[in-house]
């Protein structure tokens, strides 16, 4: 049985107030930071614009924030080659090892948000969520983004 217009908007007003909460909460404090260090982590070296690019935020703000973190240890800015007027981002062993711990918090924190479901009901949610973002990828004629965030063996 194919969904109804009712079903559809039943799951769209769904997901909206979903992503606007996780928007929103992305931009402060540890989130922010740890959304930061995973765009670095995500390629040994990157630009600042491209990291804002991948975070959909402003360049002058990845750079401030960028400048933050190099004075914290977490990343080293090096001029690029071929251009001096621009640098690229590098994750330091400390900032590694800060995105370690900012995801076990994040991974805490969800885990409560969780914590009364059955497992298979967990399971179900990051399936379908996997399914809706490979046919909303699909409809839009794109293949579906790599996940920018997926917890691995050393970094459950």
């Amino acid at each position: 049985m194919k969904p109804t217009r009712h079903d559809v908007l039943a799951l769209a007003a769904s997901l909206i107030t979903v992503v606007s909460s996780i928007h929103r909460a992305g931009h402060k404090g540890d989130a922010a930071t740890l959304g930061l260090l995973g765009a670095v982590a995500a390629r040994q070296r990157v630009r600042p614009s491209d990291v804002a690019l991948h975070l959909g935020v402003n360049q002058s703000s990845v750079t401030r924030q960028m400048q933050k973190l190099e004075r914290l240890g977490l990343v080293k800015l090096q001029a690029a080659p071929s251009d001096g007027r621009s640098c690229h981002i590098v994750l330091t062993t400390a900032g590694r090892a800060e995105m370690r711990r900012l995801t076990s918090i994040g991974l805490d924190r969800f885990a409560l948000f969780v914590k009364d479901w059955d497992a298979r009901d967990v399971r179900t949610l990051a399936r379908l969520l996997e399914n809706f973002e490979r046919s909303k990828s699909a409809a839009a004629g794109k293949r579906p983004p790599a996940p920018s965030w997926r917890p691995n063996a050393e970094n459950p």
